[in-house]
């Protein structure tokens, strides 16, 4: 398992460590390295000086790094999800199913990465000729969520390597270790050094601010919050970087009085509970007309409350646990607020005693507008 910072091509302590939890028991699963100013500077220099030869490199040389990738994770799909369980808290069969889902996007962008297009054409006027050239942009960072720290990494690594572009990639304090071990396959696949950089910085929002000020940063993709892709922006708008920002989703799932009931709450227990509800295209709200509302509830609340909850590795759990107890938190207060506000719970709704970050699938419902 990889602990260490990968700059430059190689495996690196930085100013001090930080401890990964296991979010089901609250123990500490690995101690990774920590990023100072010296060593985000160092992975921005890497990127910088490896950018215009990468960019020269022929496609089909980035297309068989990529392909690699992908045999290589997917040769080792079983132990990935166990990291990607144990850091995030998530059952293993997500796990498992999100690792060969980011897999793919290295073979796609493999496929992808011999076809950028170009365009050549007749001006207008008829006496020019226009030509259209497509270029890696350049460096760039990215940074990812821990809902899908293996997916949200290979989405936009395998883009960037089949542009040509270098790249420094900040993963998500709460899920390291599936990044680093993701950069250990891109190794090992024959990347060049300082193609790939991978980094936690100690002081994360002085050192992207830093970063995202720096002339050598081309290019910011960011998956997470709005609140957080709003300071991105305004920090990204100074130089006009270049930003390619997924941020929260908002789902309503509906249910008209003339649905199929038990289709209905099938359709709702994957829209809501796929990855234990911790995906931004998930449901978070739920109308329902009142003809059918009473029925709809029933079989729902029969469904989440015959989930299985438990440590995300154990065998038969379908439910596990949070990513972090502040994360466990925040869902027990909607819940608390919400029923404050005149909101029923129908199923769940207490937060269990003991260790670990869980929280039970849940059912309330509510007559009028409320927060949750």
């Amino acid at each position: 398992m990889r602990t260490q910072m990968y700059i430059d091509g190689e495996w690196v302590d930085g100013i001090g460590k930080m401890p990964v939890y296991d979010p089901s028991d609250g123990s500490v699963i690995a101690e990774v390295a920590l990023a100072g100013d010296k060593e985000c500077e160092a992975a921005l220099a890497a990127a910088d000086k490896a950018a215009a030869s990468w960019a020269k490199s022929a496609p089909r040389v980035r297309a068989e790094i990529l392909r690699k990738a992908f045999e290589i994770m997917s040769a080792e799909a079983d132990s990935i999800a166990t990291i990607v369980s144990k850091e995030n808290g998530k059952v293993l069969s997500d796990a498992k199913g999100e690792v060969l889902y980011a897999a793919e996007f290295f073979r796609w962008f493999s496929e992808e990465a011999v076809r950028v297009p170009g365009d050549f054409r007749k001006s207008p006027s008829g006496d020019k000729r226009i030509l259209v050239t497509h270029q890696p942009i350049g460096v760039s960072l990215l940074i990812t969520p821990w809902n899908f720290p293996a997916a949200m990494a290979t989405r936009k690594i395998g883009p960037a390597i089949a542009a040509g572009c270098t790249m420094i990639l900040k993963p998500a304090s709460e899920t390291p270790l599936t990044a680093l071990a993701i950069v250990d396959i891109m190794e090992r696949a024959g990347v060049p050094k300082g193609v790939i950089n991978i980094i936690m910085p100690e002081k994360v929002g002085a050192s992207i601010s830093k970063m995202l000020h720096d002339p050598r940063l081309r290019n910011l993709s960011f998956t997470g919050s709005t609140e957080v892709g709003r300071i991105l922006l305004k920090d990204a708008a100074d130089r006009v970087v270049r930003c390619s920002m997924e941020l929260g989703g908002n789902a309503p799932f509906v249910v008209f009085d003339d649905a199929d009931i038990p289709a209905a709450v099938q359709g709702l227990m994957l829209a809501k509970m796929r990855n234990g509800g911790a995906a931004c295209t998930a449901a978070n709200r739920v109308y329902v007309q009142r003809p059918v509302a009473e029925k709809f509830v029933a079989e729902f609340s029969k469904a989440m409350g015959a989930l299985v909850m438990g440590k995300g590795t154990d065998s038969g759990v379908q439910l596990g646990a949070s990513v972090s107890m502040k994360e466990r938190n925040k869902i027990a207060e909607l819940v608390s607020n919400a029923v404050k506000a005149g909101a029923k719970i129908i199923t769940g709704g207490t937060t269990p005693a003991g260790d670990g970050a869980f929280y039970p699938a849940t059912v309330i419902t509510c007559e009028k507008d409320n927060e949750i």
